[in-house]
């Protein structure tokens, strides 16, 4: 018998158990699309933090005051990650100074070193007015080099800018009832400024150091809130932060690790972190994932014990007239493989939708101490090898789970076949 002859009979049979057959495959399309869904968003996810952990510089560490508590670092105002702080307490805060960024550019492996120090202010454009919004003071000579940030029109602040400032493109859009353009006029803090720049992302305000300190309230004459550090090789990260921590320890007095009053962040150690949480979550919903696709197999390992029930008299027959084992086998082999190829397209189906509505929904509800994970999962990535792939996971299954239910059809004696009743 001919395996086309064999996959006709295998679709007349699929065809002729319509409501088992579909019970069976409802079974393997939950499975695929729990699958499907899962790891669309776990590449998503680590596609954009990816992206977000590129857009802070893996060679750009930060020296803030106050030590945290909780290991990892935290994430304030303006971060890529919004909603993300992992501080839990810290100590008597004490603002970094010059004597500290000094210290800081006599140790190796550091190429530049910026000091900056941050505020909110009210803003008025347009007539409208938004209360404590970011606002951050650079210094002018280093930002546009230390700084990854991309600019969407215009320019950095450079040396002789005064009262000049550079925007987040979600500023500029979003914050006023007018688009603010470049080289438009807005007031901070009672002080007219000119927009000289618009970044591509981000809501803050930047404007020099010195202009920040005289429009800002609490800023102090001559303290940072943080430091921000260019190294030269990324690959000994972990050696400069040890150096830059040592180094300040001694420049402050500290002599106990217990009373540090600082902390260094190194976005390659985020980076670490996050990938490892993110793994972790991926395993534990596959885990459940893979629940499904077992239930789905053992639907249709049922199916197919049901099926050649069913069918004994008729494979006796087949037998009779000169069908040979493996062409018994080949004809339950397909009819397994077809069930699971339809439940595999289903659930592909499925899957895509399901990732495409929790990606909608999850970009709308980025608030809140989780709204970073939520967006993190919120952005999913089908591709064509994750389709493929589904889809030969789930004939495998299918064939895998009817490959028993075959082997024992194949086995029938004609003559106990033909007995059945």
């Amino acid at each position: 018998m001919r395996l086309r002859k064999s996959f006709h009979l295998a679709l007349n049979i699929l065809f002729h158990s319509k409501l088992r057959s579909w019970l069976t495959i409802i079974g393997i399309i939950i499975g695929i699309a729990s699958v499907v869904s899962i790891i669309s968003m776990s590449i998503g996810a680590q596609e954009q933090l990816e992206d977000r952990l590129g857009s802070l510089g893996a060679d750009i560490l930060t020296v803030s005051a106050g030590m945290s508590r909780a290991q990892g670092g935290g994430f304030g105002g303006g971060s890529p990650f919004p909603g993300l702080s992992t501080k839990t307490s810290t100590t008597t805060q004490k603002n970094l100074t010059k004597r500290d960024l000094l210290a800081i550019e006599t140790i190796d492996n550091v190429e530049l070193v910026m000091g900056q120090v941050s505020g909110t202010a009210d803003i008025v454009y347009a007539s409208k007015t938004a209360s404590d919004t970011s606002c951050t003071g650079v210094d002018v000579l280093t930002w546009k080099d230390i700084t990854t940030a991309t600019l969407s029109e215009g320019r950095f602040l450079i040396s002789g800018d005064t009262y000049s400032v550079v925007i987040g493109s979600q500023m500029a859009e979003n914050m006023f009832s007018k688009e603010i353009l470049l080289n438009s006029k807005i007031i901070i803090n009672g002080k007219n400024f000119n927009v000289v720049g618009i970044l591509e992302e981000g809501n803050s305000v930047y404007m020099p150091i010195d202009v920040a300190r005289d429009v800002l309230e609490g800023v102090g004459s001559d303290e940072f809130d943080s430091i921000s550090v260019k190294i030269s090789d990324v690959t000994i990260s972990d050696d400069t932060v040890e150096l830059i921590t040592a180094k300040l320890m001694l420049v402050r007095g500290i002599l106990q690790e217990s009373k540090i009053d600082f902390s260094v962040s190194n976005p390659s150690t985020m980076q670490e972190t996050m990938e490892e949480t993110m793994s972790t979550m991926s395993i534990f919903l596959g885990a459940i994932a893979a629940i499904s696709l077992l239930v789905g197999a053992i639907g249709i390992a049922n199916s197919m014990f049901t099926s050649v029930l069913e069918k004994t008299r008729d494979i006796g027959i087949m037998k009779a007239i000169g069908a040979k084992n493996r062409d018994i086998l080949s004809i339950f082999l397909f009819n397994s493989g077809l069930i699971g190829l339809v439940g595999g397209i289903g659930g592909v189906i499925v899957g895509f939708f399901v990732s495409q509505v929790i990606n909608t929904y999850a970009g709308t509800t980025t608030t809140g101490g989780g709204g970073m994970m939520t967006s993190m999962f919120g952005s999913s990535s089908v591709s064509m090898g994750l389709v493929l792939g589904a889809l030969a996971v789930s004939v495998f299954i299918g064939m895998i789970s009817g490959a028993i239910p075959a082997i024992r059809a194949s086995r029938l004696s004609p003559v106990d076949a033909l007995r059945y009743e």
